[in-house]
């Protein structure tokens, strides 16, 4: 599972109760280490370890900053001091989680101690003075299940936020000719969100390949790993070079510091390795490494943010829209070559040969059924956003490379959606469902999320705790 880290900042005003703030401070923090949260507490900036002032909130940004915290977390611990909440989460720029304790009853006198949900409404404000986007975790009990839950949701929140403003693309020669869909301006990846591409030729890989296979130890693993986890239906020559192009590209994307890799599946490589990349694809993709095929840089983006949705502990598939259902009205046949990584699959895997294509290396297999995320981050035209919905796997026809018949609430919207982009037939799909994650994640990246149902409702309501 991927690491998040969590800066601890509770937060207090002077006219309300400061020792039930410094009680609920501390109440927070167990709860924290309860539930496993990584996080830096401010208990060495004042005797208090609350926020309340300029002088407190430069330490603590220092302190943050040097901790190389992922997310900051605010609980108001009474009403809060909305503009150092304000200073200190624009000052460092990772999301923000905004959340207060259910106040207690008051007393036979009317006192209150505390007023939290009132801070919270006066914070959301002055966040939206200094355009800070933030996440609501709704007003409750440390007990409460909307708690824990709430937490674990923005902490995958800033596990894609943090992934996607540091990704590093392999892209392994050029996108095939033909297809002009996977086409992508770098210079505007660059200057939008720091997205960078490494692009290497054809030529690199393949001797990159060569020495792998000269090397010959990492290559016999691959091999006895395939042979102990799939159905072999290729020649032991054709086998090799597939373990040698899993290695080589491993090799090439830890060279150039990268965390995915998109690749010119054909037909270059046929002509110098006479396999296809598929099943080294799917290798590499099983270890959390995604590597996408026909050069689909858009596609590797939507990998990393799916498995960062995901914390990691779940391997995604990259997929092409094919064709209707046969049987159900709203059913569709994801499938692709086979690139998708063996722990999705509903049985045992072969390295065979691929339906489009006459030479070896790709894997047949069907995927799991169950719930999906499918999701594409897409743009056109200066424009960029991040199609995301839900799915459920159905029984379909056999099929060859690896596929999933999916039912969605209604194929006709998604088809016309899809058509109308800017999208193209390329998705990635996740056996979880990590839609308010992603939409939620979509405000502090700078994207808008396009939902392919009208569940937008559904999901706020989801993301307010109800």
């Amino acid at each position: 599972m991927d690491h998040i880290k969590l800066g601890y900042a509770p937060t207090r005003r002077s006219i309300f109760s400061a020792p039930d703030a410094v009680k609920y401070r501390g109440l927070t923090a167990d709860r924290l280490r309860e539930l496993g949260i990584d996080f830096v507490d401010i208990t060495d900036i004042n005797e208090e370890g609350l926020l309340y002032d300029d002088e407190g909130m430069y330490k603590i940004a220092e302190k943050f900053k040097r901790e190389k915290i992922d997310g900051l977390f605010l609980p108001h611990c009474n009403f809060g001091t909305e503009f150092e909440c304000a200073r200190l989460a624009k000052e460092l720029g990772v999301p923000v989680l905004l959340w207060g304790p259910l106040d207690e009853r008051p007393d036979e006198n009317g006192v209150r101690l505390r007023d939290t949900q009132c801070g919270l409404f006066a914070t959301g404000k002055v966040f939206r003075r200094f355009r800070v986007p933030f996440t609501y975790m709704t007003n409750c009990r440390l007990n409460d299940p909307v708690f824990e839950r709430g937490l674990r949701d923005f902490m995958a929140v800033c596990n894609v936020v943090k992934k996607f403003k540091n990704i590093r693309i392999l892209q392994i020669s050029t996108r095939p000719y033909e297809f002009w869909t996977t086409m992508c301006n770098e210079g505007e990846l660059l200057e939008k969100f720091n997205i960078q591409l490494t692009p290497i030729p054809m030529p690199e890989l393949t001797d990159e390949v060569k020495k792998a296979k000269e090397e010959g130890t990492e290559v016999a693993k691959v091999m006895e790993y395939c042979r102990q986890n799939m159905i072999i239906d290729i020649k032991d020559n054709e086998l090799e070079n597939v373990a040698a192009l899993k290695v080589a590209m491993k090799n090439l994307i830890t060279k150039y510091g990268c965390q995915a890799g998109a690749i010119q599946c054909w037909n270059q490589l046929q002509c110098e390795l006479g396999i296809m990349p598929c099943a080294a694809n799917s290798l590499l993709n099983e270890e959390g490494i995604p590597v996408v095929c026909e050069t689909d840089i858009h596609g590797a983006i939507t990998a990393l943010m799916v498995e960062a949705a995901g914390m990691g502990d779940t391997r995604s598939f990259f997929a092409d829209w094919t064709i209707r259902h046969p049987d159900i009205e709203n059913g569709e046949l994801l499938q692709h070559c086979g690139p998708w990584p063996i722990s999705v699959a509903r049985e045992t895997p072969k390295i065979t040969y691929p339906l489009a294509f006459s030479h070896p290396g790709a894997i047949t297999a069907e995927a799991k059924h169950g719930e999906v995320t499918l999701a594409r981050f897409d743009g056109d035209n200066g424009e960029y956003s991040l199609l995301l919905g839900n799915a459920k796997g159905v029984d379909g026809p056999k099929g060859m490379g690896t596929y999933l018949w999916v039912e969605v609430e209604n194929i006709k919207r998604l088809e016309a959606k899809i058509v109308e982009g800017p999208y193209i037939h390329h998705c990635v799909g996740i056996h979880k469902d990590v839609v308010p994650v992603l939409y939620e994640a979509c405000k502090y990246i700078g994207i808008k999320p396009d939902l392919y149902d009208p569940i937008e409702e559904d999901v706020k309501a989801y993301l307010r705790g109800e």
